[in-house]
């Protein structure tokens, strides 16, 4: 079974509808935590993962982010570069880079079409009930499998979710990197910050370079230091922020914070320190979708998409609105999942706003409007206007309606800014 609509996975030749449908078919089947489909796959393909050198990036916020700076780094460094993240936002092809550009069409339906054909295969091997290959499995090998086709020398690969049986984690790489950690995916990682760094931190090779974040939560920490003792690994810390930091044209402190993040990770797998120019230029030219992205800034209002959808992403998102909106009343367009501390989110980001509009993303994980609207009025917090407009479209006209003069901040689900990314009447995006 391929899901509704999908393409036999044994034909050759998919088009990027086709290989679409295949990936929106396994939605299905869910998750399914494990290495041992994701090493079957691998074995199929002709172990595309060990033909390119790698660095994974493991945390709970700026892992994309980071992800992207530091391809950006080592590209302009003379190496041919690939890289891996997710989620996208508008099309499946977002999450597959080479030297800075986006895979094809084409380029990725041939990649998941020998992925799905692999799957064939390994699902044949498997006896447990349900126990099939999944969405993420079959892009990551997808994945994989395109960046050595495409001759990468190196690839910075973001862990999906965690790190221990995440389908990412059967890459050897060279340099690991922690971004942060918070409170996130408990029922999956564990309930405290250790047991999530555990988690994420499994990814630490023998004689690996970790490097970690500048503001680490001090659990993490000591979790870090066991773990890279135990392994050998060394530790470096970057820096809390940087002279190129200056430059940077994605907006937001913690874009500042990744960036330093993103050089040492960089320099350490280099071997030597990275050069100041190149360090600006990509400071300078690099735009991370869906991040404080400003949307047509000379516009009335002005207004800002952030994918913040955690209480550690939000209140990174919350250090760096004071000062872009200089005394400017916000309004805040709002979509939390069912699966986030929504109070605690809520409770950082009322006090900021003037009006707030609840709405829902395309998730069926997606809080209703009606109860985010009365979550809010419960903590209270500084916003006197609260609406309930269930349609993301008809949210934010709703909300530039209402803000002439001002900003209109949409934010809460990186779902909710998918949906508002992607072209009117285009098919419904990935759930997971």
């Amino acid at each position: 079974m391929t899901g509704a609509g999908a393409p036999a996975p044994g034909r050759a030749g998919w088009t990027a509808g086709e290989a679409e449908r295949y990936l929106l078919g396994l939605e299905l089947f869910g998750m399914s935590f494990g290495l041992s489909r994701m090493r079957r796959l691998m074995s199929v393909l002709d172990a595309p993962h060990e033909r390119f050198a790698s660095i994974h990036v493991v945390g709970t916020n700026g892992k994309s982010s980071t992800t992207r700076m530091i391809a950006a780094l080592l590209d302009r460094h003379g190496l041919r570069t690939g890289a891996y993240t997710s989620p996208h936002l508008v099309a499946f092809t977002e999450r597959v880079q080479v030297a800075g550009a986006d895979v094809t069409p084409e380029r990725f339906a041939a990649a998941v079409g020998r992925a799905a054909r692999a799957a064939v295969l390994v699902d044949r091997t498997l006896s447990g009930e349900g126990d099939r290959v999944t969405q993420f499995e079959a892009l990551t090998a997808a994945a994989y499998a395109e960046l050595a086709a495409a001759g990468v020398e190196v690839a910075v690969v973001e862990a999906g979710l965690g790190g221990r049986y995440d389908a990412t984690s059967v890459i050897d790489s060279k340099v690991q990197v922690l971004t942060n950690v918070g409170l996130e995916h408990t029922r999956w990682l564990g309930p405290t910050i250790a047991d999530i760094a555990a988690e994420k931190l499994d990814v630490v090779r023998p004689g690996g370079v970790l490097v970690l974040g500048s503001d680490l939560h001090p659990d993490a920490r000591a979790v870090a230091d066991r773990v890279a003792g135990e392994r050998g690994a060394r530790i470096v810390v970057a820096a809390p922020d940087l002279p190129e930091a200056r430059l940077l044209r994605a907006r937001g402190a913690y874009q500042r914070r990744n960036l330093a993040v993103a050089v040492r990770a960089a320099a350490e797998f280099l071997g030597r320190p990275l050069h100041p120019p190149a360090i600006a230029g990509v400071a300078a030219d690099l735009v991370v979708p869906g991040r404080f992205e400003v949307i047509d800034p000379a516009a009335d209002p002005v207004t800002v998409l952030d994918g913040a959808h955690n209480p550690s992403g939000v209140e990174a998102l919350a250090e760096s609105l004071p000062e872009f909106l200089g005394g400017r009343p916000l309004c805040l367009v709002l979509s939390i999942l069912d699966d986030k501390d929504a109070g605690a989110m809520l409770a950082v980001l009322l006090p900021l706003c003037s009006r707030l509009i609840c709405t829902a993303a395309s998730s069926p994980r997606a809080l209703p409007p009606a109860t985010l609207a009365s979550l809010a009025g419960q903590i209270g917090g500084g916003a006197p206007v609260v609406e309930v407009e269930p349609d993301p479209r008809g949210a934010l006209a709703r909300a530039r309606e209402r803000s002439a003069g001002g900003v209109v901040l949409a934010t809460g689900s990186i779902y909710l800014i998918a949906d508002l990314l992607r072209p009117a009447g285009a098919g419904r995006g990935s759930i997971l």
